[in-house]
């Protein structure tokens, strides 16, 4: 046997004995997430085409926000906006002795409370105004609840209404409030209260200072 033929024996005898490891082909480095170019908002692989949490669009600054909160009970939901599509009493009163505006500036609500008072008593009650669902829808229902009642019924109603919407659900059961119970809900949105109040404000400064009397 030649020397080369003796090297190449060996050789061979050696990568088959026992615990030999051949080496391995090293994979390459993982090179991590693609680079992404600047403006690119399309969600990266692997995250199933769902945008991060809080990616959502939002509304314009100033956009109005005609929407009703969602957790609100449906039924409630349905009678509220039956009040803001189909308003009740919407429109100017000639012959109203009292009336008053006021205007709510985190929302945009303007509401006018036109009333005609004979003998202590609202014979008639309309309003004017423009603003969320929540403020007209609850303006409409305050002109049907107190026409016809005294002064001080009509306040009793107010009282309810504000202690309603601040989260005493045992009025849910106070027929008084008729429709103004669809507004329960309102309670777990703070910012809403003063949409819905708006109206009863206006009532209550008519009646208790005894403002905004109308020229004979």
């Amino acid at each position: 046997m030649s020397m080369a033929e003796k090297n190449m024996s060996q050789a061979d005898s050696s990568r088959s004995a026992p615990g030999h490891r051949r080496p391995s082909a090293r994979k390459p480095a993982d090179a991590g997430p693609a680079k992404r170019a600047p403006g690119d908002r399309r969600p990266p692989p692997g995250s199933g085409g769902r945008a991060a949490p809080g990616a959502r669009g939002r509304a314009a600054p100033g956009a109005r926000d005609q929407r009703i909160p969602a957790s609100l009970d449906s039924l409630y939901q349905e009678v509220i906006l039956d009040h803001y599509r189909r308003p009740r009493n919407k429109g100017k009163m000639d012959d109203a002795t009292h009336a008053i505006t006021m205007n709510n500036p985190l929302c945009g609500d303007v509401i006018e409370i036109l009333l005609r008072l004979e003998d202590g008593r609202i014979q008639a009650a309309r309003f004017l105004g423009r603003g969320c669902s929540i403020s007209q829808a609850s303006a409409s229902m305050l002109t049907g609840r107190v026409r016809g009642k005294s002064l001080e019924e009509a306040l009793e109603i107010s009282e309810k209404f504000t202690f309603l919407l601040h989260g005493n659900s045992a009025l849910l059961a106070d027929d008084d409030l008729g429709d103004l119970r669809a507004l329960a809900g309102v309670s777990k949105f703070p910012v809403r209260i003063k949409c819905a109040l708006l109206g009863w404000n206006c009532l209550e400064e008519l009646v208790r200072g005894q403002t905004g009397a109308c020229p004979a």
